[in-house]
């Protein structure tokens, strides 16, 4: 399973090592300059959105795929859920997409840099059964809830891992204190930003955000051991009403609960 690689989301370098988007040329704006994040993340109050997630291994192959929904209202609370879906058997063998990948080449299935895989599953938060794992931060403490496990982790915020895109979405942190934002220029229609968190305890080495127009459409993400994360955002509402249910969350009756919430 990817389970938090893409909250802890999200991030990459495939097959035939399809190169993602490069940072720009010493000339481009330095690390303290405004990049399209910085304007994205102007004025967001909330956001939700379905999304699709591959996860490439460091040939290239596709090995995972899920849907889901992430919802985020600022400042601090977010929800990510993530359900399963089937893999291709074709996938990662360099058919299926012929769309140019960020570099200007032909990228394999999940690659950084592709346009939505073939075959790819309408997102839906409600796919997959009772499969999957959801996150919730509730502004005081990050729940991991593993169905498949029917286990739940909490942590105190301050005590979880903070340098993740989710929790960058959402301001649970500050942005320029755990990461370093470069814009990497103009790539295959989006506008990128390189974001490489600060200090070792990070889930990923680097997250790229591809931005069309100013809207989020597309993350990458690189792991520790080479494995990269695509998520493609469907039907995307920015600053719509999020319900505080859709925020919170209580421990399902009969899971397993390792931790203890902050009060």
């Amino acid at each position: 399973m990817t389970k938090w690689l893409i909250l802890t989301f999200l991030l990459a370098v495939p097959a035939a090592r399809a190169a993602p988007p490069a940072p720009a040329p010493a000339s481009a704006p330095t690390t303290s300059a405004p990049t399209p994040l910085d304007a994205y993340l102007d004025n967001l109050h909330t956001l939700r959105t379905t999304f699709l997630q591959t996860l490439a291994d460091p040939h290239g192959r596709e090995i995972d795929r899920a849907t889901g929904t992430l919802i985020v209202q600022r400042p601090g609370k977010f929800s990510w859920d993530i359900r399963p879906q089937p893999v291709s058997p074709d996938a990662g063998d360099g058919a299926g997409s012929g769309e140019a990948g960020a570099d200007g080449k032909s990228a394999r299935t999940g690659a950084p840099g592709t346009g939505k895989p073939a075959a790819a599953p309408a997102a839906s938060a409600a796919s997959g059964g009772g499969a999957g794992q959801l996150m919730v931060c509730d502004g005081a403490n990050l729940w991991f809830y593993d169905r498949d496990l029917q286990q739940v982790t909490v942590k105190p915020i301050d005590a979880a891992l903070s340098a993740t895109p989710a929790m960058l979405l959402s301001g649970a942190v500050d942005v320029r204190k755990s990461f370093t934002i470069t814009d990497a220029g103009p790539r295959e229609g989006l506008d990128w930003v390189l974001v490489e968190p600060h200090g070792a305890e990070a889930d990923f080495r680097s997250a790229l955000f591809g931005f069309d127009h100013g809207n989020l459409k597309r993350m990458i993400l690189e792991d520790k051991l080479d494995q990269t994360a695509t998520i493609i955002f469907e039907k995307i509402e920015r600053n719509g009403p999020v319900a505080p249910s859709e925020v919170s969350f209580k421990p399902p009756a009969g899971a397993d609960v390792i931790g203890t919430p902050r009060k």
